[in-house]
């Protein structure tokens, strides 16, 4: 923003005036004024704007300024900008400005943390450009700054539930490690080392045993998919992905649910991807077709349509308007008779997008075919395809 005078508005526009008469060309200069006029408006209706000479000492200030810092015009007027000094910032960071502004002659600009009357922290993105006169003698400053204390605080905020977040993922990835890899494991093995077959036979320990394995089998694929999303959390963090052929990938993964027996899967394609988060991705979409489900014989069917993985199922059926609003965290139907988080698609959804893959779907007669396509997302699937 190269606003370089530094003289009230109303000295302007009387210069404006004087060359207009001297020249006669009222045209111009009436439409230079209007300009000048709104441009002013414009930033003194939106901004925080200060104006100081070249000892520091505040010349200007206008009424936005001094509503966020709590101080009046009297009050600043004469004062360094070091009355909203927030101690945040160190030396260096000012010396910086300082030689960006008057040796390099730069509009300088960053998020500044300023101090208001009461104490208060805020924050605002500052715009400061030096000003010279005529001669190329500095002159003093020009400062346009916007409120943006509310969006830093969101980020601090945001930043402060990361770390939680991280903190409880590295608990997820480590210290339950332990337990579904290696003591239970370990005790299951020890546990039939000591049940010879006749005991086996005589306590009926046949079908407890294999519950007891299938259950850890599958809780340990449940646990690689958990480490791997919350790896994500990590900053930097990267997808890890190998080629797969899907359908044993899937039938392998699924064969220990209690509905395996309602989902058929066709051949279907080979692709790049995160084992066990993307079988989890259409372990949801899955449960939720047969969940949402009023049929007598409840069924998903998982096949190829052209370059499309299609997961069809005869439930209740969803719309992509309905898929784009309940895909969102938390949100469910109203008055809806089935428990759950509202989480469940939109994990779904988060995990597909981290393997750059387009996902849409459509509402037909019987239920809802959901299509993936392992192509990259872009607008042509996720709109023209739908």
């Amino acid at each position: 923003m190269e606003i370089i005078d530094k003289r009230p508005f109303e000295e302007v526009v009387k210069e404006f005036d004087k060359i207009a008469a001297k020249h006669g060309t009222i045209t111009n200069l009436e439409k230079s004024r209007t300009e000048y006029y709104y441009n002013e408006s414009l930033l003194k209706e939106t901004c925080l704007i200060s104006k100081a000479d070249k000892y520091g000492k505040i010349t200007y200030v206008n009424d936005k300024f001094c509503k966020l810092s709590g101080y009046t015009e009297e009050e600043l007027i004469g004062q360094d900008h070091k009355v909203v000094n927030s101690g945040v910032h160190p030396k260096k960071y000012w010396e910086k400005m300082y030689n960006a502004c008057i040796k390099e002659r730069k509009i300088w600009n960053d998020i500044v943390t300023n101090r208001n009357k009461n104490g208060e922290l805020y924050h605002v993105n500052s715009w400061i450009q030096a000003t010279f006169d005529s001669e190329n003698n500095f002159t003093g400053f020009i400062s346009v700054r916007q409120d943006v204390t509310e969006l830093v605080n969101k980020q601090i905020e945001i930043d402060k539930k990361n770390t939680y977040l991280e903190h409880a993922a590295k608990i997820l990835r480590h210290d339950m490690h332990s337990g579904i890899n290696t003591y239970i494991p370990r005790g299951v093995s020890s546990l039939e080392r000591r049940l010879d077959e006749e005991a086996i036979k005589k306590y009926r320990l046949e079908a407890p045993l294999k519950m007891l394995k299938e259950g850890l089998k599958h809780t340990q694929k449940v646990y690689k998919g958990v480490y791997d999303f919350t790896n994500l959390v990590k900053n930097n963090s990267v997808l890890e992905k190998k080629p797969a052929k899907l359908k044993p990938l899937l039938e392998d993964f699924l064969r220990s649910t209690s509905y395996f027996n309602q989902i058929g899967i066709e051949e279907l394609v080979e692709a790049e991807v995160n084992e066990s988060l993307f079988c989890t991705a259409v372990d949801n979409l899955i449960r939720n077709g047969l969940k949402y489900n009023d049929s007598p014989t409840k069924y998903v069917k998982i096949y190829m349509e052209k370059d499309n993985m299609v997961i069809e199922d005869n439930g209740r059926g969803m719309s992509q308007n309905e898929f784009d609003k309940y895909s969102k965290p938390y949100t469910r139907k109203a008055n809806q008779k089935e428990s759950g988080t509202g989480l469940g698609l939109n994990i779904s959804l988060q995990i597909l997008f981290e393997h750059n893959f387009a996902i849409w779907c459509k509402k037909i007669k019987t239920g809802t075919k959901f299509y993936i396509n392992f192509y990259g997302r872009n607008d042509k699937f996720d709109t023209a395809s739908r």
